[in-house]
């Protein structure tokens, strides 16, 4: 029997899922980030063979593992120079303590972006798209030909339209607009006071500022503005509206790019915006599918984990 290690690596965790050629997961294992441009490749090393070893350790397998595939979803990876240092982290391993034996060929290694994984778990195939919508922003399709193109992903500074952080932002400033009497009134100013137990709205400059806030933490202030919406402030809802176009505009470019206006093809959301109580999900689905009326919005089937396995299977059966 074949078996087949699937790695997602992020900012925060990374995941490890061990398959049969069956596609059958016999264990997972998780550990820290691996995101090699912000840690480092010798904790991102670390961090991927503690997911592999727990993955293996979480396995009932009486017989030898022996791995003949693996692919590598890793984020901050992109350009030809961030594969070549992957592979040499993949020679590493190789290399080190394992509970398992190594029957790679170069053709069995994949290694890949996280938008990548993201889409193949989340469809169950490499074609379709992914819009990924979290603290940052993104968009990612493959066809049938294995044509890619992507969308967003710049970044908080330089894009993540339609991210959590971006709705954050433009909920404070909503707030502070209809503060200054620019702007018609808003439950949000009470929800950034409720929320952050603020004695005035003048208070986020302290916390925003001062603070030293990082893109992760304004982006957690997103549901304050999802949760106004769903009660209805106008405010509020605006800002879910102008998010829902951003990433209806950004699918529809990777709609126009690979595929056709009358393609048949699943649309997989992923991210914490989705799961918000405002129905930006069913806005997004209605708004797409009126363009497209062939197009599927789904939430994922698999973790993106199972899709870097399912990739690193592939390979096996070219």
């Amino acid at each position: 029997m074949s078996y087949i290690l699937g790695i997602d690596g992020g900012g925060s965790k990374t995941v490890c899922i061990l398959m049969n050629d069956l596609r059958q997961v016999l264990g997972r294992g998780e550990a820290g980030p691996s995101n090699y441009q912000s840690i480092g490749i010798k904790a991102t090393l670390q961090s991927i063979q503690s997911a592999i070893h727990n993955a293996v350790e979480a396995a009932i397998i009486t017989n030898t593992v022996n791995i003949d595939a693996i692919c590598l979803g890793l984020a901050g990876v992109s350009r030809t120079a961030d594969i070549e240092v992957v592979k040499g982290l993949v020679k590493e391993l190789q290399n080190n303590k394992l509970p398992i034996t190594w029957a790679l060929q170069p053709a069995n290694i994949v290694i890949c972006n996280d938008a990548l994984i993201a889409l193949v778990g989340g469809i169950g195939q490499p074609v379709g798209i992914v819009v990924a919508a979290g603290t940052g922003s993104i968009v990612f399709g493959r066809n049938h030909q294995g044509h890619t193109k992507r969308v967003g992903g710049w970044g908080y500074i330089l894009g993540d339209e339609g991210s959590a952080y971006k709705i954050a932002i433009a909920g404070m400033n909503a707030a502070l607009k209809s503060y200054d009497g620019r702007d018609i009134s808003t439950s949000l100013v009470e929800g950034f006071k409720q929320h952050l137990n603020l004695a005035s709205i003048e208070d986020l400059i302290e916390v925003i500022y001062r603070r030293e806030w990082g893109v992760k933490q304004i982006a957690a202030l997103a549901p304050v503005i999802d949760l106004a919406a769903a009660s209805g402030d106008e405010v509020a809802n605006n800002v879910i509206d102008d998010v829902v176009k951003e990433l209806v505009k950004a699918t529809s470019t990777v709609i126009n790019a690979i595929f056709s206006a009358d393609s048949v093809l699943d649309v997989v959301t992923t991210g914490s915006v989705w799961r918000g109580k405002s129905k930006i999900h069913q806005r997004f689905a209605a708004s797409l599918i009126k363009k497209f009326p062939n197009i599927k919005v789904i939430f994922p089937r698999y973790e993106p984990a199972y899709g870097a396995g399912l990739l690193a299977l592939q390979t096996t059966q070219n």
